[in-house]
């Protein structure tokens, strides 16, 4: 009987309680229904946008020259000072002269000699020309005499010739310096010997301002932007300008412009090379030099920007975002995705001007689901 009484007063107390609130359980009931989640929203909407490209890059001299010798010889003097600045046409080395001297001065006097076999044939041939008209020298002789005053004329010119080269060669003995610019360290001493042909230049002297940037761009990106050119969305500027950004993390004080792009792909990398002159009166940039070129590449008339928060990814790596429809309702867009710029993706397909993105509050909603916007700006979403 005990037991009884025990079982039976839990119960009867649950019942005093229900007694007490009749309406708890419809209000439990009533708790289930849908609510609707609060979301903050941006109105998408489109601007003016100049797209640009972050790419790798590596400075080259403008102009490079190897400075050689073009005849040989002992090396008697250099006239220049390592790492400075030489022009165009400045004497650099001079090479042992005599032996080339000596050689003009025998060139001239085989001039002489020639000139003067000249013009003994030349009056023998004249009187020739006389004489077989009177039979009084055979036709052979004359014929002769003839020959011998054209290979003489010829002997004249091979004098000439020979002393031009041989001037040539002495001029060859003064190294000079076939472009301005900076020049490097010399290989060579004075009293070594050099010859003309050898493999190892004397010194090299590059031209560092203007300087030039060679950039990496691949062909995919390439493609992707010679499409969106052809087809209009994309509006190419007369003239692309660069701006540098040295290794340090600094910014070039100085912009360039592009020059041209290769014709052929690299087969290695898959890469095609552009090239950028930039301006470097100070010498700050020198030929080796890694950089990253920001390269603006078009202007964007409608160009949609949202925050890169507000763009998820699927399985499939497609980008999505949340859009909320005109009953506030979530839908679910698959969008297409191209530059990030300032922590925003630009948008080329799955949105337009108009649309209320969702930017804060992703996570507590699903497609379909009914939620309460709040209109923030673009900065506040940022």
């Amino acid at each position: 009987m005990r037991q009884k009484l025990k079982l039976v007063t839990p119960v009867l107390m649950a019942l005093g309680l229900a007694a007490c609130n009749p309406g708890g359980a419809s209000e439990q009931a009533g708790g289930l229904g849908p609510q609707s989640v609060p979301v903050d929203v941006i109105e998408v909407s489109t601007k003016v946008q100049p797209i640009t490209l972050e790419l790798p890059g590596r400075s080259r001299a403008y102009l490079e020259a190897e400075v050689r010798p073009q005849v040989s010889g002992i090396i008697t003097a250099r006239s220049f000072t390592e790492g400075g600045q030489v022009t165009a046409g400045q004497s650099l080395y001079q090479i042992d002269a005599a032996p080339y001297e000596a050689a003009l001065v025998s060139a001239r006097a085989e001039l002489q000699r020639a000139k003067a076999a000249l013009a003994s044939t030349r009056a023998t041939a004249t009187r020739f020309a006389e004489l077989v008209k009177t039979k009084a020298v055979s036709q052979q002789d004359y014929d002769q005499a003839q020959a011998a005053y054209l290979e003489a004329k010829a002997s004249v010119a091979v004098a000439k010739a020979a002393i031009n080269t041989a001037e040539i060669n002495l001029e060859y003995t003064r190294v000079a310096a076939p472009i301005a610019g900076r020049i490097g360290k010399s290989n060579v001493t004075p009293g070594a010997l050099v010859g003309a042909g050898q493999a190892q230049p004397l010194a090299q002297i590059s031209q560092l301002d203007p300087i030039n940037v060679d950039i990496v761009q691949s062909s995919t990106q390439m493609l992707r932007l010679k499409q969106r050119i052809a087809s209009g969305t994309l509006a190419q500027p007369q003239s692309a300008s660069v701006t540098l950004i040295l290794e340090d993390g600094s910014v070039y004080h100085h912009q360039g412009k592009l020059q041209f792009s290769e014709v052929t792909v690299n087969e290695d990398t898959g890469a095609v090379g552009l090239r950028a002159e930039f301006p470097n009166p100070d010498g700050l940039l020198l030929p080796g030099m890694f950089v990253r070129t920001i390269v603006t590449v078009g202007t964007d008339p409608h160009a949609i920007l949202v925050p890169q928060k507000a763009i998820t990814r699927n399985p499939k790596g497609e980008g999505v975002a949340m859009v909320v429809s005109a009953d506030n309702k979530v839908e679910a867009r698959t969008v297409e995705t191209a530059e990030a710029i300032d922590n925003q993706w630009l948008v080329t397909k799955g949105l337009q001007a108009g649309d209320r993105l969702i930017v804060a509050g992703l996570q507590k909603v699903r497609p379909g689901a009914s939620v309460s916007p709040t209109d923030v700006t673009a900065q506040q979403a940022k």
